[in-house]
């Protein structure tokens, strides 16, 4: 039986519950979904692609037909040597549509195999970008409702913790 292999290619800098949730109802139309850490040395992240790694895998430890790996280079090549055939990529507004559409039909012409699957963003997560995370985590602000607790330890050892004095 052919699998459908999907590839989410992000930074993740870091996982956010937006990235999770996209994840999670991935899994419910792909036989397994591939988390495809970007390495671009271009762009300065919080996190090492390391540590942006092992905070998706275990945070999804429970779903083992997520995978989590990292790549660099074009992304359809990625998704060629993966055996996979879609290219997942999660949209919040329309304003990530026109960036996102121009990329699927860079990739689609690449590789005419590989199609691009746009995946709208749950309701209480169309706001929510890595971005913001971190500016929110750097003043101390409260991110429980953004981030899993592993991830906003992780944010809390990079800004310092969250302090009552500071309210």
């Amino acid at each position: 039986m052919h699998k459908r292999i999907a590839v989410y290619p992000g930074s993740f800098d870091p996982v956010t519950n937006g990235h999770l949730d996209i994840m999670i109802r991935a899994l419910r139309t792909f036989d397994r979904v591939i988390v495809a850490v970007a390495r671009n040395s271009e762009k300065s992240s919080l996190f090492t692609i390391n540590e942006r790694i092992e905070m998706i895998r275990k945070v999804m430890a429970h779903e083992e037909r997520l995978q989590v790996d990292s790549f660099e280079g074009l992304l359809v090549d990625y998704v060629i040597s993966q055996n996979a055939e879609t290219i997942l990529r999660g949209l919040r507004a329309v304003s990530d549509f026109e960036y996102e559409f121009q990329l699927a039909q860079m990739n689609h012409t690449v590789k005419p195999q590989v199609e691009t699957l746009f995946m709208i963003t749950a309701v209480p997560y169309g706001y929510l970008s890595s971005s913001i995370v971190k500016e929110v985590a750097s003043y101390r602000g409260n991110i429980d409702a953004f981030v899993p607790p592993l991830v906003k330890e992780a944010l809390e050892a990079k800004f310092g913790k969250h302090s009552e004095d500071n309210i």
